[in-house]
């Protein structure tokens, strides 16, 4: 009798390791299984098989499932961009032409013997203008950020070579306000990762809303290392931000009251934040009514 209760002991305990074993191999497969659809899904294969309940666990049809119906998505998302990066090409594209023109023609007729009044029409014909440029400039930049079809490149460059080309840039339009732009650049030069073309158009934006809300002294620019970033600093003797308003002057489209007799939109500072943003970068702002205000701007190092 005790023969055969072990018997049945020791038959019962092979059966559940078989058991066992078998169960673990059959997890195995499927997981390798899915761990493979996975990887396929990574490198952007798609999937044509059929699978039956025989062959796989309902898990791995389910995942195959999903993962077709993602690429489905995924390829959605990207014909719809391809759509609106074409549509925001025809946009500039088609109204060059026409803006180009009003501000030929202006140009034209102000070279036309006309009184003093036809003299002042034709020169907020060629204002106006120069604002509607402006505007779609920057309304296409916008929308390329905002539908994540502007290309960055990132490259190691010069920090004090760029510092020193958008200072050189916005020195004239200082200068017709009376306002210094100078540089504080280290002996040693500072390299980063940006691209030069954005990171220029971000710093420009930053020093042209500095030049606006400056009405006497002026804007330095300088570099400061840190260990894993390189910091550029603009700091101006403008009318400064109340506390409050330095996260407002982000928003999009956002016009503060100090600023309602400027000229402007109110999208440069939040192009210029976006950008850096892309690029792995962050900015701070410190101010004070009265006092000035300063932006620093963080880049990668790597």
């Amino acid at each position: 009798m005790n023969d055969i209760v072990l018997y049945i002991g020791i038959a019962a305990a092979v059966l559940g390791v078989g058991f066992f074993i078998c169960s673990r191999i059959s997890t195995r497969k499927t997981l390798d299984r899915v761990e493979e659809l996975i990887d396929k899904a990574i490198e952007g294969d798609t999937f044509q098989e059929s699978f039956s309940e025989e062959r796989t666990s309902r898990l791995e049809t389910k995942l195959t499932e999903y993962l077709r119906a993602s690429g489905v998505s995924a390829l959605n998302v990207k014909n719809e961009r391809d759509k609106i990066k074409t549509l925001i090409a025809d946009i500039s594209h088609q109204t060059k032409t026409p803006i180009a023109n009003l501000v030929l023609h202006g140009e034209l007729l102000k070279e036309s013997d006309l009184n003093p009044e036809q003299e002042e029409c034709v020169d907020a014909l060629l204002r106006e203008s120069d604002k509607l440029r402006f505007l779609i400039d920057a309304l296409v930049k916008l929308s390329r950020l905002e539908n994540g079809i502007l290309s960055l490149n990132p490259a190691k460059e010069s920090v004090s070579s760029i510092v020193t080309e958008v200072a050189s840039e916005m020195r004239g339009k200082a200068d017709k306000k009376g306002l210094y732009i100078k540089t504080d650049l280290p002996e040693e030069d500072v390299k980063a990762s940006f691209d030069r073309k954005w990171t220029t158009e971000a710093l420009i934006n930053i020093v042209d809303n500095a030049v606006k809300y400056t009405q006497s002294g002026g804007i330095t620019l300088a570099i400061k290392n840190y260990e894993m970033f390189a910091c550029i600093t603009i700091k101006d003797t403008g009318i400064g931000i109340a506390e409050e308003d330095i996260p407002k002057i982000f928003g999009r489209f956002n016009r503060l009251e100090f600023s309602r007799n400027e000229e402007g939109v109110g999208i440069g500072l939040y192009l210029a934040r976006e950008i850096v943003k892309l690029e792995g970068g962050y900015m701070k702002v410190s101010s004070k009514p009265g006092e000035g205000s300063e932006f620093a701007v963080f880049l990668k190092k790597e």
